[in-house]
């Protein structure tokens, strides 16, 4: 039951209790007026007064209807009159649409009061395919703040047309499918409900097929092809249909689908033969390969099935052997001799099928025409296809017999092979011959003959037949592996990486199979005390030789082997071939000074160089090797450095130290030059050495000037008085030593004669031959080292001072008594045409 206050001011607001309310009961929606109780109705006021402030705020329901598709601003509905408002009051009293989210569908009109479209509305993306499409939206009133529910149904229009989603369909058919099969077809769709929907589906016509529509428990259509009558592909080999798809609207809408049934051949055809019968004449002397005639046969089936293919049947292993008939072409030819005394006619049947097995028959009827002409027939009774090479002459190959049909002349038959075969042909009994060896054959020249035993009658003309025979050389091991070269040489740079591929030998075998397998393997030998197999190996199946190790050229210049091929025969041959292996010299080593050496007491090797010496004047010379060879060992020599430049130069190949013009007084007394020398490999190595040359007419001169040749830039001005206490002691001692050694020299001078004079031509008359290789090094160091020439009554001189490991030193600071050791190295020229002159030995060690 539902209780409502009317007050009778109709249209006033409910604030008191003023007047008198009338009561109303309503039961289900039907008002039924209640007895006044003006003395007992407070109870009831109140509750009256309560639930109509409810009322006041709660939402009325308003119900639209719409088509979808309609333009913005389209008229829905008088909300206005609805809600008991006049259209000027929708903007007074606040009136407006509050649902969330479907505001763009709908706007108020405020002139006419109206509910109207805000743009158009499809009702497929909207609700796509519900049943009923209703769009929920609210209505405030602010004044009041009362709210009215609005549900607007969208109604559907036939907006869409079926659809299949392709254009066509293609459905492969068997041509023997039975009637009443079935195929489906492509669905349509339509978005839109109701009669707006998909209706139903439509072929075009057809003898062959029918449309049947199902519907599935869910309501879908779902079209099918059924096939009503038989087809064949033969006639028509593809049917192409239309399937339309409606739909029920008062504008029927449709779309269509092309349908595409491609027949699928079967083997329903069998070939079929353009005569039953076929009739040739043909003579018997035609030769072997002579076209007979052709049979022809069509299958109207396509692919496999309708490719025709012909045999013989039943045909007799006589007839195969003079009648061939092609499998593709048909055509049928002579592949043996015809002969009409032995037969003069021929029923040949033919068959012709397809690729699944249909067959269809015909015959061919051969007339032998005769012309007096018969081949002579060979019968091979005993035959060998295989022979040892080392089988004894007249072994036997084959045994057979010739015969003629003919007689009289032309039924004698002679027999014949290639005069260049090592074969001989002899008759033995009646018309029997027998094919045997003439000499032993060798299978590494011929493996394999191919004998054709010619048998000729003696008609005219006359008629030969031609046995072929293949005859099998088989092999045995009689040959050895042999190389191509009767030696071999390989190179390989040193300092290679292990396991680096030198050489593939490759030994030929004519003999066959094992006996042809050839493996490689190295004698056993050691060089330096180490057996081969330390440096290289080689691979038994290939022959590639590998570096076990990395070579040094200086260590090892040249390996000597011997590789042993051997075959796999019973007994196995060999053959061996000598290999040299060559290691090429690389620029791995920089070039060594011999001299000057340097010291290994901290001492200073000095040269000496007279100020009065010309341009040209020989200093000293620069000695090296390279251990290297040929062009790495090469040197060349540049000054690289030198504290006066242009005062001298260096020999590019000889490294000659000589002055390059004379010495003045204002050069220094000390004069430092660095040399380098470098080879010709590549990359090129150099090395450098530092020359002190001292300038001074004399060994005191150099003495007295020893202040100048500091070893240190910081020493004090104090030590100048101990410079010349060690200078007076160094000449005394270059003195002593002096006359010492002279006197020696002249005890020694009955006996040495002629090695001085060898010697005492000077440095610079030293040939080239005295710097190749380590030992002439050490001869010519020998050889400068105990060169000595001095004049009694000239300032200059030459004066070498020999030692064990380096250029001659002055004294020790063991025999001074000193220390700061400097090593003085003092070169004097030789003066000319004094026979006074004298040839001594001087060695001095002194302090500075």
């Amino acid at each position: 039951k539902h209780i409502i206050l009317d007050p009778e001011d109709s249209g006033a607001p409910l604030t008191s209790t003023k007047g008198a309310p009338k009561c109303k009961l309503f039961r289900s929606g039907a008002a039924m007026a209640a007895p006044p109780y003006r003395p007992d109705c407070s109870r009831l006021v109140r509750i009256c007064v309560l639930l109509g402030a409810l009322w006041e705020i709660q939402a009325e329901q308003i119900r639209y209807s719409v088509p979808e598709e309609l333009d913005k601003g389209s008229y829905v509905g008088n909300i206005a009159k609805d809600l008991g408002l006049e259209p000027r009051e929708l903007s007074e009293r606040g009136v407006r649409i509050i649902s969330r989210g479907r505001t763009h569908l709908f706007a108020l009109n405020p002139r006419s009061g109206s509910l109207v479209t805000a743009g158009k509305i499809d009702r497929e993306e909207l609700c796509e395919r519900s049943p009923k499409c209703v769009v929920s939206l609210e209505i405030l009133l602010e004044d009041k703040v009362k709210i009215f529910g609005v549900e607007v149904e969208i109604i559907d229009v036939n907006d869409n047309a079926p659809n299949f989603g392709i254009e066509q369909r293609e459905i492969k058919v068997a041509e023997n499918e039975n009637p009443g099969t079935r195929f489906p077809l492509p669905e349509a769709f339509d978005p839109d409900v109701g009669v707006n929907s998909l209706q139903g589906y439509q072929l075009s016509s057809n003898v062959h097929f029918s449309l049947d529509v199902q519907s599935g428990v869910d309501g879908i259509k779902y079209p099918e092809l059924v096939l009503e009558l038989a087809l064949d592909r033969e006639e028509e080999a593809v049917h192409h249909l239309l399937l339309t798809a409606f739909d029920g609207g008062d504008l029927v809408r449709s779309g269509t689908v092309k349908i595409h049934v491609t027949l699928m051949d079967t083997n329903d055809n069998a070939p079929v033969f353009t005569q039953p019968e076929y009739h040739v004449n043909v003579p018997e002397n035609v030769p072997v390969g002579y076209w007979l005639l052709t049979v022809k046969a069509t299958d109207p089936d396509e692919g496999a099935n309708g490719e025709v293919t012909y045999s013989f049947r039943k045909v007799s292993d006589k007839m195969s052997q003079l009648f061939q008939l092609n499998s593709l072409t048909g055509d049928i030819t002579i592949v043996g001799d015809l002969d009409y005394e032995d037969s003069g006619f021929y029923d040949i049947d033919v068959e012709a099928h397809d690729g699944p097995g249909l067959r269809a028959r015909s015959k061919v009827l051969v007339t032998v025409l005769d012309v007096n002409d018969n081949a002579p027939e060979v019968t091979v009774t005993s035959l060998t296809s295989s022979i040892q090479e080392t089988s004894s002459p007249g072994t036997v190959i084959a045994l057979f017999n010739v015969h003629d049909s003919d007689s009289g002349e032309n039924g004698l038959v002679t027999c014949s092979i290639l005069d260049n075969l090592p074969f001989t042909l002899e008759k033995t009994y009646g018309n029997y011959h027998r094919l045997s060896t003439q000499r032993t054959l060798d299978r590494e020249e011929v493996s394999e003959y191919n004998i054709t035993v010619t048998s000729t009658d003696h008609g005219t003309p006359p008629l030969s037949t031609e046995t072929h025979i293949s005859l099998h050389v088989a092999d045995i091991n009689d040959n050895p592996p042999t190389f191509p070269h009767a030696s071999y040489s390989a190179y390989i740079p040193e300092n290679n990486p292990r396991g680096a591929s030198i050489l593939s030998m490759s030994a030929q075998d004519p003999d066959s199979i094992e006996n042809a397998r050839v493996t490689y393997s190295l004698a056993e030998d050691t060089l330096h005390g180490m057996p081969l197999s330390f440096y290289v190996s080689i691979n038994s199946d290939t022959g590639v030789l590998y570096a076990l190790c990395s070579f040094d050229y200086e260590q090892v210049r040249d390996l000597q082997l011997l590789v042993t091929a051997s075959d796999s025969g019973d007994p196995p041959l060999s053959s061996n071939v000598s290999l040299s292996i060559f290691v090429l010299d690389q620029n791995d080593n920089s070039p060594e000074i011999l001299y000057p050496a340097l010291p290994t007491d901290g001492s200073i090797g000095v040269e000496l160089a007279p100020r009065s010496a010309e341009p040209g004047y020989l200093v000293t010379k620069v000695v090296a090797v390279d251990r290297d060879s040929g062009q790495n060992a090469w040197l060349s020599y540049r000054l690289l450095k030198a504290s006066e430049p242009g005062l001298f130069t260096v020999g590019l190949h000889t490294g000659e130290v000589r002055t390059a013009r004379a010495l003045l007084d204002r050069d220094a007394l000390k004069q430092s030059l660095v040399v380098a020398v470098q080879d010709h490999g590549q990359p090129p190595l150099s090395a450098t050495v530092t020359l002190t040359v001292a300038v001074a007419e004399s060994i005191p001169e150099v003495l007295a000037d020893l202040s100048s040749l500091k070893p240190s830039a910081y020493a004090d001005d104090s030590s100048l008085t101990l410079y010349l206490v060690v200078a007076v002691a160094t000449v005394s001692c270059v003195f002593l030593a002096f006359v010492i050694v002279l006197l020696a020299l002249r005890l020694r001078r009955w006996h040495t004669s002629r090695q001085l004079q060898a010697a005492g031509v000077g440095l610079a008359g030293v040939p080239a031959s005295h710097f190749v290789g380590m030992d002439g090094v050490r001869a010519f160091l020998q050889t400068y080292s105990q060169e000595v020439s001095l004049r009694a009554d000239s300032r200059e001189s030459h004066v070498i001072f020999p030692q064990p490991n380096y250029a001659d030193t002055l004294l020790s600071q063991e025999s001074c008594g000193k220390s700061e050791p400097l090593l003085i190295t003092q070169d004097l020229l030789e003066t000319k045409g004094d026979p006074g002159s004298h040839q001594v030995s001087q060695s001095c060690h002194t302090k500075t």
